[in-house]
């Protein structure tokens, strides 16, 4: 082997090695209890790709395509969205500032960290509560969706209950950051 294919093949070996030990590939233990959302993103994958191919099987075939898929589409990826914010915030994968974030001591990092994931908790009982008068709202006023006519609320109810699961995500992350040293 020549020397230029040595040393690129130690230097491929050393940016992409294998951890030495399991324990660094292995899940923290707080995201054991994210198998729900993890199961929900599947289901609702499936679900959106289902109902998909199904409408586009009927447009092919009758030239016409079932009117309930658009709406309960969009439901749906506005459910994956929530599901999957709630475990981006839990696995502490949301979205940040890194130049800012990463930037300075440890101290000033841990500040920041625990600034945001406080944030999220406000922002996300806001929406919680607000959303909840949203439903009431439609439940009080009889509102139906417009292209399928269903009870309204049966799409709004999801928005403050996933947003109530979001906060406690951000709590927990909250806690576990305020733990560390």
């Amino acid at each position: 082997m020549s020397k230029l294919t040595e040393t690129t093949a130690h230097t491929h070996r050393a940016n992409f090695a294998e951890p030495e030990s399991t324990s660094e590939t292995e899940e923290p233990a707080c995201w054991v209890s994210l198998k729900l959302e993890d199961w929900l993103t599947v289901l609702v994958m499936a679900l959106l790709a289902s109902i998909t191919f199904a409408n586009v099987l009927a447009r092919y075939f009758t030239n016409q395509s079932f009117a309930w898929t658009e709406e309960f589409s969009v439901f749906l990826m506005i459910f994956l969205v929530l599901v999957a914010g709630s475990a981006a915030v839990a696995r502490n994968r949301h979205i940040r500032i890194e130049a800012i974030a990463d930037q300075g001591s440890a101290p000033r990092q841990r500040r920041l960290a625990l600034l945001g994931s406080s944030m999220v908790v406000l922002l996300f009982t806001v929406i919680a509560i607000l959303s909840a008068r949203t439903v009431w709202d439609d439940i009080r006023f009889g509102e139906t969706s417009p292209g399928i006519g269903i009870p309204q609320w049966w799409y709004t109810i999801w928005l403050p209950l996933v947003s109530l699961a979001i906060a406690a995500r951000a709590l927990g992350l909250f806690l576990r950051q305020r733990k560390q040293p």
